[in-house]
């Protein structure tokens, strides 16, 4: 996802030019504190409904079907995740939400658009709030991914923040596809960016 984000190429001939000419960009990491220490994460940190998918993820399942496995699991998670709200303080402004994607670039689950204008290489998080929880509207997101209308959902907004807190002790998170546990998060850009070829 990070390589499409950054619109890097895929064939053999394209990274080794990458290599050769060894142009790069700094990238800024997004740094999730909680009690069991600091994540750093490039793409984004997910929490409440995405993440118990990814919780629950079969890795076997994962390996046989690919991506279709999320939609599996997702399918699976709706009848028994509880969305409990989350708790979410976007520089000093508070709101609740039933789940939380935040987001370090436009893209989610590989090329779908769900925070339009944010760039990794830039400070800061685009934050994707789902107000309404409950299986009905992470139904209807889901099916609007595919089509890049995550942003233009009802009961979606979509903000910038330099500093997010999160209370997930009752939701479960993830960092770029890896369950990262519960508890109190407080995400700040991280202090020292990293550079990435790009060609």
């Amino acid at each position: 996802m990070l390589a499409h984000e950054l619109g890097l190429s895929f064939s053999p001939a394209g990274v080794a030019a990458a290599l050769a000419f060894g142009r790069t960009v700094d990238l800024w990491p997004g740094a999730a504190v909680g009690a069991d220490g600091t994540r750093l994460f490039v793409q984004m940190l997910g929490a409440g409904f995405d993440a118990q998918v990814v919780k629950n993820l079969s890795l076997g399942l994962k390996r046989a079907i690919g991506r279709s496995s999320y939609v599996l699991q997702s399918m699976r998670e709706l009848g028994r995740y509880g969305f409990p709200p989350i708790a979410v303080s976007l520089d000093g402004k508070c709101s609740d939400a039933g789940s939380v994607i935040v987001s370090k670039g436009r893209l989610y689950a590989g090329r779908y658009l769900v925070a339009p204008g944010c760039r990794p290489t830039d400070r800061g998080f685009s934050v994707v709030l789902f107000e309404r929880p409950g299986a009905l509207q992470a139904a209807l997101c889901g099916a609007a991914l595919p089509f890049d209308m995550i942003p233009h959902m009802p009961g979606v907004r979509v903000l910038r923040a330099e500093h997010v807190e999160l209370d997930c002790r009752a939701a479960p998170t993830q960092t770029d596809g890896d369950p990262c546990g519960n508890g109190r998060l407080v995400i700040d850009t991280a202090p020292g960016s990293i550079p990435v070829v790009v060609g």
